[in-house]
């Protein structure tokens, strides 16, 4: 267990790091008091349960070893949510003009769905971690979605864990017309997306003003 440890800890520390930076996107545009395509980053590590599970589904030896690295490229796994599908071609470029990581794969699963109906946008990049033992750079997966995507993701995950891959054909279906659902949503989102953004920054000031003038009452009290 020791070697899995000291195998997975890099990945760990770039998630850390990675999620750092990328709320650090978010927290720039709003400092410039613009939208901002970034509505929340999560991030992981795969268990060891499904880097097994990997393993026999590629044919590898389940080994800490750089081979297994290679042939894994998602062990470290980061998810940036958007509100709105144009927001996900944003952060992508941004993150092709980055110094401190290199994006070595690209994968458009929102021009081209999956056949289950699966959409995302997946960045396979090269991060370097600073470690005790000099630099390592990972692999790592970064995904990007917006909100209605993900949601549907997650169901799906969900189902596919509980029938362990062999889905009732009717589920199977009713998931293919919710992802298209989800799809339309989005569309229909981005059509009113300056609707949207423009009442988002009226709530924005309001609460601002709300803020103020509380924290002004309790000032005057004291």
């Amino acid at each position: 267990m020791r070697q899995w440890n000291q195998f997975l800890e890099p990945y760990k520390q770039a998630v850390d790091e990675l999620k750092v930076k990328l709320k650090g996107l978010r927290a720039q545009y709003e400092l410039e008091e613009v939208h901002t395509p970034v509505e929340f980053v999560t991030g992981r590590v795969k268990p060891l349960a499904s880097i097994y599970d990997k393993t026999l589904e590629k044919g590898i030896p389940f080994e800490p070893l750089p081979e297994l690295a290679a042939e894994l490229p998602d062990i470290a796994g980061l998810r940036v949510m958007c509100q709105f599908v144009d927001d996900i071609e944003t952060v992508a470029a941004r993150l092709r003009l980055r110094k401190d990581l290199e994006v070595v794969e690209e994968r458009n699963y929102i021009a081209h769905k999956k056949p289950s109906g699966y959409r995302s946008y997946h960045m396979i990049i090269k991060y370097p971690v600073q470690t005790i033992h000099g630099e390592r750079t990972i692999l790592a997966e970064i995904q990007i979605r917006t909100l209605a995507m993900n949601f549907w993701a997650s169901i799906e995950h969900t189902l596919n864990y509980k029938y362990e891959g062999e889905m009732p054909e009717d589920i199977r279906l009713r998931l293919e017309r919710a992802a298209e659902a989800a799809f339309r949503l989005d569309e229909e989102m981005s059509q009113i997306r300056d609707e949207i953004q423009d009442a988002q920054q009226y709530f924005s000031a309001f609460k601002e003003s709300a803020t103020r003038s509380y924290q002004e009452k309790k000032r005057k009290k004291r």
